[in-house]
């Protein structure tokens, strides 16, 4: 069964919202660690977010993926810099991350056809 990514990614920003409200401080301090982490510096707010969605291949974490896929193109990264994080994700991570990196192509995929 194929994962729709968009309807995913909405689905757990749902849940996060949710779970933001019953623990603010733990999920008050993850949405401040992910705004600093991913802003611009020396490296830029593209570079980073292509190295979160290669960690994400590379730890098998379909939710990551999504939240990586979609924020990397909302940044401006091209398909081809997409594929090119899936591959380095692959050399990390062997044959699960084959995988994943599946899944992450399939994302990039439904999103680009989404703003279609």
């Amino acid at each position: 069964m194929t994962k729709n990514f968009p309807e995913h990614y909405n689905h757990l920003r749902n849940l996060m919202g949710k779970l933001g409200q019953e623990i603010p401080g733990p999920m008050g301090g993850f949405s401040q660690l992910h705004k600093v982490s991913v802003a611009e510096g020396t490296l830029n707010t593209k570079t980073k977010e292509l190295i979160a969605l290669g960690i994400a291949i590379s730890v098998r974490c379909d939710g990551c993926i999504a939240f990586h896929v979609h924020d990397a193109l909302a940044a401006g990264a091209s398909r081809a810099e997409i594929a090119e994080t899936i591959g380095v994700a692959v050399l990390m991570g062997g044959g699960p991350s084959v995988m994943y990196g599946c899944e992450a192509y399939e994302a990039m995929e439904q999103f680009e056809a989404a703003e279609a």
